[in-house]
């Protein structure tokens, strides 16, 4: 039987200068694509406002230089491509902004190195409500991030998802959310899915962006909120047993902001009052102003 490849919900992408609704077939089977030449980016639109929106497509662009792609759209494109489409949208519910690269053949006299002169560009937004707040769970996970020696862990690339996908999962099957991600050393670098913050003795700390894992855009626009605010934040060398011994744990990414850890393995946390700030900050922020501050 076949799979059904409607998406679920309503979604529309510009490629090759049209806008087409629902999930267009883009990708054949002899693309390039389908060994791993795959860059994408991720923003938000909700309450009439797209936060750091132009970050986010500067990045795809940075993501595509690291694959070995060449951007085809200017980062200014890219915005005004996804204002266009935000219109097409009822703006009853978040939506989630998502740019695209990825080569279409291999370079010549190679199937495996992608020829740069191929790539191609998607813009996809599709309805995604923001979710994850009233907490979530962790677990450490018995995977690691790889190394900027191993993989390609300075680009937003979907060849380092599958990685995250089983952390996942491997979450879930022990009844936990998500889970917090080590690197090769042993330090805590993020969850599978997005940046991690520890609060003890009201300092908040993140680990140190050691290219091991992509510091994001809205951890960074946190640290800088919070610090603003007058709390002493420190980007660290940080262990299991530091966030084992944590007052507060909450997470940061782009699909929901601010999420509060209520779980870490065996241990029983509270959606704390420095989380909360945190997500008052941003949102703060966001409604206030919806370009991004230098």
């Amino acid at each position: 039987m076949a799979v059904d490849t409607s998406p679920r919900s309503t979604t529309w992408t510009h490629v090759d200068g049209e806008w087409l609704p629902g999930n267009p077939p883009l990708i054949g089977p002899t693309s390039h694509a389908m060994l791993g030449s795959t860059v994408f980016d991720g923003a938000r639109w909700f309450d009439g406002i797209a936060p750091d929106l132009d970050l986010h497509c500067q990045r795809i662009n940075r993501s595509a230089l690291t694959m070995g792609l060449k951007p085809v759209k200017s980062a200014e494109e890219i915005v005004a491509l996804a204002w266009e489409g935000v219109a097409k949208f009822d703006g009853a519910t978040p939506i989630y902004i998502k740019p695209m690269y990825w080569g279409e053949h291999g370079s010549p006299g190679s199937v495996v190195s992608v020829d740069g002169d191929s790539t191609r560009f998607a813009l996809c937004l599709f309805e995604a409500p923001m979710g994850g707040h009233g907490g979530t769970s962790l677990t450490v996970s018995p995977y690691r991030r790889p190394s900027p020696e191993t993989a390609m862990t300075e680009a937003k690339t979907g060849s380092l998802y599958p990685n995250s996908g089983r952390m996942i999962a491997e979450a879930r099957s022990r009844g936990f959310d998500n889970a917090l991600v080590r690197d090769l050393n042993g330090n805590v670098v993020e969850t599978a899915s997005s940046n991690v913050f520890m609060v003890k003795d009201g300092v908040v700390m993140t680990p140190a962006a050691n290219r091991t894992f992509l510091a994001g855009i809205t951890r960074a626009r946190v640290i800088g909120l919070l610090r603003k605010a007058g709390f002493d934040v420190h980007e660290a060398t940080l262990s299991v047993e530091d966030f084992m011994q944590a007052d507060e744990i909450f997470t940061t990414g782009n699909y929901s902001k601010v999420v509060g850890v209520i779980r870490l393995d065996d241990r029983d946390l509270q959606e704390g009052p420095v989380t909360r700030k945190a997500l008052d900050l941003y949102m703060d922020w966001a409604h206030g102003r919806s370009e991004s501050e230098e």
